[in-house]
């Protein structure tokens, strides 16, 4: 008998009550003051030669204090999650904001300590003290050296509450406002933003023509509006780079993923050289939907009669199963998050769309969230959150310091489980049609990150060199998309999406800068691992492990090196990784001839 698993989390089991939480409140209260105190405790060491016992508790106690801040800021995003209209939780991600400011300008003023002392007084206080977080610690230590002093640092931090990150919640608060009046079957919706998007992917051409229509005239509608919000995001991030010193945008995005620009420049060659191996595809694809050339909206149109819908504890099973051939700690972890809730997935009104995993590191536990409504996606992209989760779940024992690892190798993890369970599904076909369609789905993921993804890179960097110079207007944005969305699909396409840039949300985090090539990182170098894997077969599980549990103490080129033996500033490792999707676009070529 199947299991019954829930698809509602339990938030409570962290802190009961939601948004109107006492112990939330008290919990963020006392996080607040301890970050208070550790910056009063930081500004009274006058004579550090004398006071270096006292850093190294403040050390100590920050390393504490970030778990509880990640823990609030986690927390408030899964509130905001499941129901956009909580204006409690829209408020109290005001309060994580706030406490993540203070919690940097902590740091900065452990980073201002630390650099005042000398190499060999560093050196021996982190290995007798933090030989746990020796990376992370020398990492902001020689970053610090880059920055502004202490005191502009600071200052920079906290006008980004109201300043920077205000913009993005301007584009979030515009986007959750916006209505696309939409009609099918004599039906007429007013439809969110994320609703809207789904249309785009309907296995109807007429109905995703008639999307897409809709869709570029209301961002058409609101386009000055988004280009104000694009533009002054990217001027507060130019302005403080500016005062840094700093003259390459990708400057900040590498080092915060821990990679080289060599690494980045082989990834993106190596891929612009075989993107040829893909045209036949793309062709082929629109010969099969009765098209001359795709348009932006048949790229990932489904193809084949829709599958049969998949209950949602088939599908946790079925990934339970294929995670345990490969590692049956990531099974046994992946039962434990059904059967403890920590999944989010009920298919209902008021959510947001998308999908995410986050972590919740003072109490050790994470949450994943999507809406899940039955599609042979929905299974991938659940299998995609969890390795995530497993990721967390592996390192939850390791310092605090230890275990903040990078956006690219965040989702190597992620893309693994996401491999396992779609590589297993297209085994297991039972119909040439069946195995056609799940192949299909998978080299559309490919396409994502060879060219959807190489579209964003290429834009953003332009965009950021121009807007050195000032304003752009929504002409100048549009051009500037269509011009890399034509670069990047080798102007394959019939039609493409002048406003990507203002209906992508990517482009304006700020959490993250350049939220785009760490995905492709994360695939090509995900395949790699997955090679590994099936060549070592059950002595892999272990290795798995380690390199997980490595990824937030040291670069990407040590990791490769150190777990797989290759160096990813050559173009050898991605060429072997783009060798093994080739093999799905043969697959899909024998199957449509």
């Amino acid at each position: 008998m199947q299991t019954k698993y829930n698809q509602l989390w339990d938030l409570d089991s962290i802190f009961p009550g939601g948004s109107e939480s006492t112990e939330l409140r008290g919990f963020i209260q006392e996080t607040k003051e301890e970050l208070i105190a550790l910056e009063q405790s930081l500004q009274q060491l006058t004579e550090l030669h004398k006071e270096q016992e006292k850093l190294i508790k403040i050390i100590e106690n920050a390393q504490q204090a970030v778990a509880k801040v990640r823990e609030v800021g986690a927390f408030v995003g899964c509130l905001t999650a499941q129901n956009m209209a909580d204006k409690k939780a829209v408020q109290l991600s005001g309060t994580a904001k706030e406490l993540s400011s203070l919690y940097q300008g902590v740091l900065t003023s452990i980073d201002e300590k630390i650099q005042q002392l000398d190499e060999t007084d560093l050196q021996a206080m982190i290995n007798n003290h933090f030989p746990g977080v020796a990376f992370y610690l020398n990492e902001r230590a020689e970053r610090a050296k880059d920055k502004l002093s202490p005191a502009e640092e600071k200052l920079a931090q906290k006008l980004s509450t109201s300043g920077y990150h205000a913009w993005a919640d301007m584009y979030n608060a515009l986007v959750n406002s916006m209505k696309i009046t939409f009609e099918e079957n004599g039906q007429t919706e007013e439809l969110s933003v994320g609703q809207a998007e789904n249309k785009l992917a309907n296995n109807d051409r007429n109905v995703r023509v008639d999307a897409f229509e809709k869709w570029e005239k209301t961002w058409t509608e609101n386009e000055d509006l988004f280009a104000t919000t694009i533009n002054h995001l990217a001027g507060f991030r130019l302005g403080l780079y500016e005062k840094r010193g700093w003259t390459n945008v990708l400057k900040e995005p590498l080092e915060i993923n821990r990679m080289s620009e060599a690494t980045l420049n082989a990834m993106w060659d190596t891929i612009t050289k075989n993107k040829s191996r893909f045209m036949p595809y793309l062709e082929q694809k629109a010969k099969y939907l009765g098209l001359e050339k795709l348009a932006w909206y048949d790229v990932h149109a489904p193809i084949g009669s829709a599958s049969s819908s998949i209950p949602y504890e088939e599908a946790a099973e079925s990934i339970i199963d294929q995670f345990g051939k490969f590692s049956p700690k990531m099974a046994e972890f992946t039962k434990m998050a059904f059967e403890k809730d920590w999944v989010e997935a009920e298919n209902r009104a008021g959510k947001r769309p998308g999908a995410f995993c986050t972590t919740l590191p003072a109490s050790g536990e994470t949450r994943v969230f999507m809406t899940y409504s039955g599609s042979a996606s929905n299974v991938s992209t659940l299998a995609h959150e969890l390795g995530h989760a497993y990721h967390a779940y592996v390192m939850r024992d390791m310092p605090n310091f230890a275990q903040s690892y990078a956006m690219n190798v965040a989702e190597t993890a992620s893309t693994f489980a996401e491999l396992i369970v779609s590589d297993a599904a297209v085994q297991q076909a039972e119909t040439d049609e069946e195995k056609l369609v799940l192949i299909e789905s998978k080299l559309g993921r490919a396409i994502a990150f060879f060219m959807n993804i190489h579209a964003r890179f290429l834009f953003e960097t332009r965009f950021y060199e121009k807007r050195k110079e000032g304003l752009l207007s929504a002409q100048e944005l549009n051009e500037l998309m269509v011009e890399a969305q034509k670069e990047a699909y080798c102007d394959s396409l019939s039609e493409y999406h002048p406003h990507f840039w203002a209906a992508k949300q990517h482009f304006h985090i700020t959490g993250v800068p350049f939220y785009n090539f760490p995905y492709t990182f994360g695939f090509l170098f995900s395949l790699g691992v997955y090679a590994h894997a099936l060549e070592e077969g059950a002595s892999f599980e272990d290795g798995y492990v380690a390199l997980l549990r490595d990824t937030g103490s040291m670069n990407v080129e040590e990791l490769a090196q150190k777990h797989l033996n290759v160096d990813l500033t050559k173009e050898e490792f991605w060429q072997k990784a783009i060798d093994l999707v080739v093999k799905d676009v043969d697959q899909f070529l024998e199957l449509t001839k």
